[in-house]
């Protein structure tokens, strides 16, 4: 009874003091039964009130630590039925850049509160709760020697958070984004109704939720399926100057991805140096410090280098033949030949090798600041003319964190899902993974990604934001274009009092007078 106390309290204290719009919290709220913990405690609620993007501050009023499914069912139907636009947001690792978990006012869900991962054999699939971090379902699920297909560069995610968007990364050419590899959801909808829902049951539900950035209803459980995992990993990076034959080689190895494993690589990711000092940076320690790599020795075109990132998997058992595959894959690319970059790790270190980074730059006071990312998807047919316009233009030789550039194939995407992409086969990831030490850098690289924006939009290159962010419902509605009137049914099924995920200013609850959504 703890938990169902402290909910008393806490909402009991600020409902007399805090109101949503013009109406107190009511006693209503204030009386759940959960078996879970509620918090008004300061550092909690401060923690629930910024993200990874430390550029926006939005307070809730309660902090939830659910103890089940049903808690967060419990706490979202009391909210929709109290039909006074009271905020629900659902937080993994709050890594999100624009406040898109921040419930103002509101009650924030942090679904790390309790761990869950049960790996099913036989059948090649492990059950997850929402909030498990992916580091945990790698490790949990290596004891049966099996592993997700799809990833993040970055495992610590919750499970909930990068299926409420996509979740990819240099698998995705061949395995698709992670919401491509997921049997079956359970999903607690703006109604309050705890609902298991897949290909087969409850699939408008499912497919809303994939990709749906929380709109639809908060993922509680996700069936993920696995594969047999490889025990090593050789990781390679190479380096071009021509911007044309790079893109050609990244789309020549994606186009292998319906070939036998011995036939491809595992991982295609590339990114840019505009920046001499990135090339020894974390994103390209290959580099060594003792032999420093310079863009004028290598005849960068305009200043700029490209770096294809590639790697294949391999078994004790295949351990003899690595070699030969990777020289039969490399001989058919035109790299700089001087420009061969190699390592061999285990499978783990690969997946986790940006949390090794954190760690260096948690070190260094360089993680907890701000950053003013841009995730775009660029056509392929227009990509060349992204680089001529920003790579080599925009962004001068200043880039202020890595730059990812990588293509996928969108026959991998299930178009049924919440998510846009452009309208072509192939199209890139380009991101752009700033970070800012002080408010006038944040200005300026803010100010660069609008003017980045802008360029697309005045050159016509119909860019999609992957991690998106609008403030006004008319940019939503030019973001989903041909889907926007089924994201808008979906959202008047599912959570028809819109007060879920409300951090995204997709929609406004009724209360809500501003006109920014």
């Amino acid at each position: 009874m703890e938990g169902v106390s402290k909910l008393i309290l806490g909402l009991s204290i600020y409902g007399l003091l805090v109101t949503v719009g013009l109406t107190a919290i009511p006693m209503e709220l204030a009386c759940l039964a959960i078996k879970g913990d509620v918090t008004v405690d300061e550092w909690e609620v401060e923690r629930a009130s910024v993200d990874f993007g430390m550029m926006k501050r939005t307070e809730p009023l309660v902090v939830l630590h659910p103890a089940s499914g049903e808690d967060v069912a419990t706490v979202v139907r009391a909210a929709y039925e109290l039909g006074k636009g009271l905020r629900v947001s659902a937080r993994g690792e709050g890594h999100s850049t624009n406040g898109q978990a921040q419930a103002e006012k509101g009650v924030v869900i942090d679904m790390r509160s309790r761990s869950s991962v049960t790996v099913w054999e036989e059948e090649k699939y492990v059950d997850v709760w929402g909030g498990e971090l992916w580091i945990k379902v790698l490790m949990e699920t290596l004891e049966y020697g099996l592993a997700p297909k799809s990833w993040t560069d970055y495992l610590y995610l919750t499970v909930g958070g990068t299926l409420s968007n996509a979740g990819i990364s240099g698998q995705t050419f061949h395995h698709g984004p992670q919401i491509s590899n997921v049997h079956q959801l359970d999903v607690v909808t703006g109604k309050g109704e705890l609902l298991t829902c897949s290909e087969d049951l409850n699939t408008e539900l499912f497919h809303a939720v994939l990709g749906g950035l929380g709109q639809f209803g908060i993922i509680t459980r996700a069936r993920i399926a696995l594969q047999p995992a490889p025990h090593r990993v050789r990781w390679i990076r190479v380096l071009y100057s021509d911007f044309s034959v790079f893109t050609r080689d990244q789309e020549f190895l994606i186009s292998l991805h319906g070939k036998p494993a011995s036939e491809r690589f595992d991982y295609v990711e590339g990114f840019v140096i505009v920046d001499e000092g990135l090339i020894n940076n974390w994103r390209s320690s290959f580099f060594s410090p003792s032999n420093p790599v310079t863009l004028s020795s290598l005849n960068a075109d305009g200043g700029v280098l490209y770096c294809l990132e590639i790697t294949k998997n391999y078994h004790e058992g295949n351990a003899s033949t690595v070699d030969q595959e990777i020289e039969a894959l490399l001989d058919k690319l035109d790299f700089i030949e001087t420009s061969v970059f190699t390592t061999d790790v285990t499978y783990v270190d690969f997946l986790d090798r940006v949390h090794k980074a954190e760690l260096k730059l948690r070190s260094k006071g360089l993680w907890e600041v701000p950053h003013p990312w841009l995730n775009l998807f660029v056509p392929k047919s227009r990509i060349a003319d992204f680089d001529k316009g920003v790579f080599k233009g925009i962004l001068g030789n200043t880039a202020s964190g890595p730059i990812l550039i990588y293509p996928m194939n969108s026959s991998k995407w299930d178009q049924r899902s919440s998510v846009v992409t452009p309208e072509e086969e192939v199209f890139y990831l380009v991101a752009f993974l700033r970070s800012a030490v002080d408010n006038e850098t944040v200005e300026y690289l803010n100010n660069q990604n609008h003017e980045i924006l802008r360029f697309c939009d005045d050159e016509g290159i119909k860019v999609k934001q992957y991690l998106p962010h609008y403030t006004k419902q008319q940019q939503w509605k030019d973001h989903f274009g041909n889907k926007w009137d089924q994201f808008y049914q979906r959202k008047m099924q599912f959570d028809p009092g819109c007060i879920l995920a409300t951090g995204q200013r997709i929609f406004k609850p009724p209360t809500t007078t501003s006109n920014d959504v």
